[in-house]
């Protein structure tokens, strides 16, 4: 290079008044869904090796918490984003485990199949009744009665159909040795927790993507003030029903995945209120609308359903009027659910990122 700044190619280079031009260039911040991407990638790696280590018990613990995340995401979907509020989850939980469990046990389709149609009918079921519901006008708490009246339909009509053997409901078949095509393993083999793992974790991408997308963006505009968003020409009932159709497919993949791993299903397990109530109040803990709360939420919520079934079963000395006896955990869900709404309105994660931008 010559003193003049040219290079023995010829090209010219300028330095910086400051001096500072061998200073490597800053890298941009990551936005904000790549940093959410990059922390989910990071838990589920940390998360991979904990079948490894836990015992086999409290790794049955660990695939519900992840069966109570992927439902806990569906609902955040619509519930969360969408400001729909539904206390019919159960129908899409159904929906998927009865699918799956109808194409496997009736046809012998692998369930990975069954959970690809099952997602395929809980969204149709989720556009009809939000098509329905959206064209007159239902809100609030009308909505919300609309959904479980239809969850509870549902339910009356599997519990009466000899298409879904009434009340007797599905066994999955065992098969001989493990199948990952079939989704089966032995009983305490780490596979379905990677399994389960692997489908939360899809969830949860689908939900940050789907939040910080052009479609997202719309719809939480339409959750703060429809009026004004529909003033502005965006097409309201659309990206309610895109939202709607996401959200049961998502939890329909929650029920197809909890019938492969007990291997059972009937009415009540699939379609019972409880399974909207789990759903609901693992949100509402973990923090309503937030990437993450649903995931806390089923942390805490899929623990505590431990804690209160072994406290059935064997209950100290001075809590033994409670052995065999069901309803606890809703009760101590309703407890818990009290004690969050007047201490943490906006769940545990809202609350400490509200107090964090502070």
């Amino acid at each position: 290079m010559t003193d003049t700044g040219m290079t023995d190619t010829g090209i010219t280079l300028t330095r910086r008044p400051d001096g500072d031009a061998a200073r490597p260039a800053k890298a941009p911040p990551l936005r904000p869904h790549h940093r959410q991407l990059a922390v989910l990638g990071v838990l589920l790696l940390v998360a991979i090796p904990l079948p490894l280590v836990l015992p086999p018990a409290q790794g049955a613990v660990a695939v519900r918490i992840l069966i109570f995340a992927l439902m806990a995401v569906g609902w955040n979907v619509m519930s969360g984003f969408g400001g729909m509020f539904s206390f019919g989850h159960a129908a899409f939980f159904g929906l998927g485990a009865y699918t799956s469990a109808y194409l496997l046990v009736e046809h012998g389709v692998s369930p990975w199949i069954g959970m690809l149609a099952g997602m395929a009918v809980a969204a149709a079921v989720a556009v009809v009744i939000g098509y329905f519901a959206f064209r007159y006008k239902l809100q609030g708490a009308y909505f919300a009665l609309a959904t479980f009246a239809f969850a509870e339909m549902l339910r009356l009509i599997v519990t009466t159909s000899d298409f879904t053997n009434k009340a007797v409901g599905f066994t999955v078949p065992l098969i001989q040795g493990s199948s990952f095509w079939k989704i089966q393993f032995a009983a305490d083999s780490p596979a379905y927790f990677w399994i389960a793992l692997g489908l939360a974790g899809i969830a949860a991408a689908v939900s940050i993507v789907f939040l910080h997308s052009r479609t997202g963006r719309y719809v939480t505009a339409i959750r703060d003030d429809e009026l004004a968003a529909a003033s502005l020409g965006t097409p309201v009932l659309r990206y309610k029903l895109v939202t709607v159709a996401l959200s049961a497919a998502i939890t329909s993949v929650a029920g197809a995945f909890y019938t492969q791993y007990y291997l059972f299903v009937n009415p009540d397990l699939a379609f019972g209120s409880s399974v909207s109530i789990q759903a609901i109040a693992t949100v509402v803990i973990g923090g309503i609308g937030t990437i993450w709360g649903p995931i806390v939420g089923a942390v805490i919520l899929g623990a505590l359903s431990d804690v209160t079934a072994t406290l059935l079963r064997t209950p100290p000395d001075f809590l033994n009027f409670l052995q065999g006896r069901s309803g606890l955990d809703v009760a101590v869900y309703a407890v818990l659910l009290i004690l969050i709404v007047r201490l943490l309105p906006k769940g545990i994660v809202g609350t400490i990122a509200a107090r964090w931008r502070r």
